[in-house]
């Protein structure tokens, strides 16, 4: 071994602490930017990927057939802005009920097309054949209906009652239809006046909505006005798909920002201490030929080891927490192949240890600019007259000696305090903001799970199983006569479910109607109003980026008994069935024939009645009908939570750990180089338990100012994260999600960095209380 490789060695065996805490902040800094970087490629790239493939549709309009013909369609093609076009198809919305279903199922969109296609949305065929002749159906993979291939499918709502077979299964990447058959069968699937054309566009430039808009309004200019009754981009499926997992991005980059900022100062700070305490030995080396490059390589090559060990257990560490995320990913994108990329490992790698290696190298210039008879010459200890005045005003305060002592240690050093006091702030902003982020999503929880009801009598589960010759349907329950009878019954409102389809949207949304008052149920407004009248609707935010309308506008919702038009009067949060969901007044559809089957009801009891007992009752009369009441409302637990909420926890400690490791190395210099004024301190009658409180002391200013600063930039990392973990879903967050943090909280939150200072200095402490007077006063 060479003999710079020998100094090396020797320094980072010296250097336990320092080593230790290099090592640890790089781990975190590398963990956190191995998952963000997972996620970022994860969010999009299979999508990407799939999209060019397939040539998908940049974006899908849907057509009334009664006030635009197929040949006025063709024209548009020719566009301005119109690279390539496929259509118009012929298209429809149906009911359809298969084998084995107890009834009709969910409406589905239906569209005649010859084949897969290649310009423009080419459908991949996962199972099966395409249709050949009339007869037979091709069934989307992303489609409600769970099809076998051979099982028969029935359109009852329909002259005839067309029954088709199920040949195949096919996946649109910009779901463009639920159901593909030959164009020669819709004639057969099309009641009079309800006929429509699907037209597929791919942009020149369709990388914004704003250039999707535009596309848009190319196309359509020629067209009857308001021949366009629904359309769908390219975009908004994108959003859709990537919801899950662009969720953590925002939140796994401020915590990879957070790490990466801490690894740096912490090694600026480890090797920057290390050679002003070091000033001699890099004197020795000089003089026996070591010249100022090679002081250097060997300071940066002590930082560099530790760094990469941590690397290295940072890229384990970040594979370990990236198994939960990646495995919702699989989900999302049906495959099992998901998996952590090399060259994120190799990025991330090279990106921390090259940082570390130029911060170690700015901060051990000074030792290679040292003159060797300078460095012989000088010693480790503070110059005497540093911090004097703190010193002389500590001890003008009614304080116990040892207190005022350590009050005035962070002007001796005030690059030294600096350099602790910035670990503890980024620590206090980590604590802040995961301490704000559980609120969040907790707030999240609780306004998406609508549960301010005391007792929930739930929709029975749908009879969706065959049926025996002679069986009858099962009988609609309506509880509602029992829970108006019920002692202690307050307020209470019944909810239906029903699905249809809006035009321009492949699948089904919810249409959710009420009966009653439901101020009261927990549904929060991000914007708008709540229902007041007939005709009235609420949508969550997903379902006006997919429908590209806004508060105030209209939208028809089909699929149902027959059409019915909504107003849009507000914006609800609400998450469920990805956010494709109506909440209207059950007048709206009187007409409509929602079924029953899928009613739930939902009480609030009077004041001083027991709730469980109020569900003991009310379930002895429920029991005839089959139905069941629970007390404690809806269940609001959520996986993704439980999730985002372990992974800060997580970071967050490993944060917290590295910032209390950063005081450690600081307050431990700082002892050795005061060994012999502890000694005379204890020399003149000073205890071990008042060495304790002076090295404890010492960190107070540091960790209450600290803990001041990081409380703030705490709650504004916090307000800039949530907002953008929200938009990354395609929802907007109602302020109640957002303003969180309350002044009784606030105060705890700053002593959380006297509290992190505190831990840092308590082994320090322990060592200066232990040492022996004689021992230390010998220490030169």
């Amino acid at each position: 071994m060479s003999a710079l490789g020998k100094v090396v060695r020797s320094g980072v065996a010296r250097r336990r602490v320092q080593t230790l805490v290099i090592g640890l902040a790089t781990m975190m800094a590398v963990a956190a930017s191995v998952l963000g970087g997972t996620l970022l490629v994860v969010s999009g790239a299979p999508f990407d990927d799939a999209f060019a493939r397939l040539h998908g549709a940049h974006l899908s309009l849907q057509f009334d057939a009664d006030t635009v013909s197929a040949g006025q369609l063709s024209t548009s093609k020719d566009a301005e802005g119109v690279s390539d076009a496929a259509g118009p198809f012929p298209t429809a919305t149906l009911t359809p009920r298969s084998d084995g279903m107890g009834g009709p199922g969910w409406p589905m969109t239906v569209v005649g097309r010859d084949g897969p296609g290649r310009d423009v949305d080419e459908l991949t065929l996962l199972d099966g054949r395409w249709p050949t002749h009339s007869g037979e159906i091709v069934v989307s993979a992303d489609s409600a209906l769970l099809a076998t291939l051979g099982m028969k499918v029935t359109f009852p709502d329909l002259p005839g009652d067309p029954t088709l077979t199920v040949v195949g299964a096919a996946r649109s990447v910009t779901q463009t239809a639920d159901a593909w058959v030959l164009p020669s069968q819709m004639p057969a699937l099309t009641a009079p006046g309800s006929g429509g054309h699907q037209m597929l566009y791919r942009f020149t430039d369709a990388g914004t909505a704003a250039q999707i808009t535009a596309g848009g309004k190319a196309v359509t200019r020629s067209l009857p006005q308001g021949a366009a009754v629904g359309e769908q981009s390219w975009l908004t499926v994108k959003k859709t798909v990537e919801r899950d997992t662009a969720l953590y991005v925002p939140f796994l980059m401020a915590f990879g920002a957070l790490g990466l900022v801490m690894s740096v100062l912490i090694v600026g700070n480890v090797v920057a201490s290390a050679v002003g305490t070091g000033t001699r030995r890099i004197g020795v080396l000089k003089a026996v030929g070591f010249t100022p490059a090679q002081v250097v390589r060997a300071y940066v090559g002590q930082a560099l080891i530790p760094a990469a060990v941590g690397a290295t257990l940072g890229v384990l560490a970040g594979h370990l927490l990236a198994v939960p995320v990646l495995a919702e990913a699989q989900d999302v994108y049906s495959t099992s192949s998901l998996a952590v990329a090399p060259w994120v490992d190799l990025t991330v790698i090279a990106g921390v240890l090259g940082l570390v290696a130029a911060t170690a190298w700015a901060s051990a210039l000074r030792a290679g600019r040292l003159r060797t008879v300078d460095a012989l010459a000088v010693g480790r200890t503070a110059s005497a007259g540093r911090g004097r005045w703190a010193a002389r005003l500590a001890g003008r305060l009614p304080l116990p000696q040892p207190v005022a002592l350590g009050l005035a240690r962070p002007f001796a050093r005030p690059a030294r305090a600096l350099a602790m006091g910035t670990a503890v702030l980024f620590g206090a902003i980590a604590v802040t903001f995961t301490v704000g982020m559980g609120a969040s999503l907790g707030q999240v929880m609780e306004a998406r799970a609508h549960n301010a009801a005391d007792v929930v009598v739930p929709a029975p589960v749908p009879d969706f199983g065959p049926r025996s010759t002679g069986s009858e349907k099962r009988p609609e329950v309506d509880p509602a006569a029992a829970i108006e009878a019920a002692p202690g019954t307050g307020r209470y409102y019944r909810a239906t479910r029903v699905r249809a389809t809006v035009s321009g949207l492949t699948g089904t949304i919810e249409v959710n109607s009420f009966t009653g008052d439901v101020s009261w149920g927990g549904y929060t407004m991000v914007s708008g109003r709540w229902i007041e009248r007939t005709g009235e609707a609420v949508v969550p935010t997903p379902f006006l980026a997919a429908t590209s309308t806004h508060v105030g506008d209209t939208v028809t919702l089909n699929g149902l008994a027959r059409p019915v038009t909504v107003r849009i009067v507000g914006e609800v949060f609400d998450t469920r069935n990805d956010g494709m969901q109506v909440f209207t007044d059950a007048s709206t559809l009187k007409d409509a024939h929602p079924d029953l089957t899928e009613t739930s009801h939902h009480i609030a009891v009077t004041s001083g009645t027991d709730v469980t007992a109020y569900a003991d009752t009310l379930n002895k009369d429920l029991a005839p009908l089959g139905a069941t009441a629970r007390a404690g409302g809806l269940n609001s637990g959520s996986d993704m939570v439980v999730t985002l909420n372990a992974l800060s926890a997580i970071l967050t400690l490993m944060l917290v750990a590295v910032a209390a490791l950063g005081v450690l190395n600081g307050v431990l210099l700082d002892t050795r180089e005061r060994v012999r004024e502890i000694g005379v301190h204890k020399a003149l009658g000073m205890t071990p338990r008042q060495t304790v409180a002076m090295v404890l002391t010492s960190v107070v200013v540091t960790g209450l100012v600290a803990g001041a600063l990081g409380v703030p930039l705490g709650v504004a990392l916090h307000g800039w994260v949530i907002p953008a973990m929200g938009d990354s879903v395609g929802l907007r967050l109602p302020g109640s999600v957002t303003a969180v943090y309350h002044a009784a909280e606030l105060l705890p939150l700053t002593l959380g960095g006297l509290l992190i200072a505190t831990l840092g200095a308590l082994l320090p402490a322990g060592w200066a209380a232990r040492s022996r007077t004689a021992t230390a006063l010998r220490t030169e």
